[in-house]
């Protein structure tokens, strides 16, 4: 089973492909290609069996254009995964579960949930002697953490959303 994970933001969106073992695909790319179809086949064909993307949720806080934009690729990314061809609707996961899953904690942080990735998963590693999480940076590490979680959760029975 191979999941696509997405971080979406306003300009540039990162995307995991995992399987449980490893990562297939990890890459930064400007929101709008996460869109084309071309892209869809060309960087990781039709071998994905579903497709993660974070939620965004209100705390009660006030929140900028950014936000507002990154809801809209979101809702775009849904679309365009059953256009693909995707067996089920994408799902929206909040970062809280994430958070709650590999941290215990619905109060981490992006450093806590990275750190709890190489505690899981061992350290990145060199060129040479690469590990799981070896060339993940920025928001790769958010995309890889939506990815465990819907793989673990997916796996275990539970329902992902």
């Amino acid at each position: 089973m191979r999941i696509l994970a997405i971080d979406p933001g306003p300009t540039l969106s990162a995307y995991v492909v995992w399987d449980g073992v490893g990562i297939h695909e990890a890459e930064i790319v400007p929101t709008a290609d996460l869109l084309s179809n071309s892209w869809r086949h060309a960087h990781i064909g039709s071998q994905i069996d579903g497709c993660f993307i974070e939620e965004i949720k209100s705390y009660g806080m006030a929140v900028g254009a950014e936000v507002f934009d990154t809801c809209r690729w979101i809702g775009r990314y849904q679309e365009r995964w059953l256009a693909f061809g995707g067996s089920s609707e994408a799902v929206l996961i909040p970062r809280k579960k994430v958070a709650l899953h590999l941290c215990h904690s619905m109060r981490a942080k992006d450093p806590n949930i990275r750190q709890a990735l190489i505690d899981r998963f061992g350290p990145p590693g060199t060129k040479k002697a690469q590990g799981v999480t070896y060339g993940l940076r920025k928001d790769l590490w958010s995309a890889f953490a939506i990815a465990v979680y819907a793989f673990d959760t997916y796996h275990a029975g539970e329902k992902a959303a």
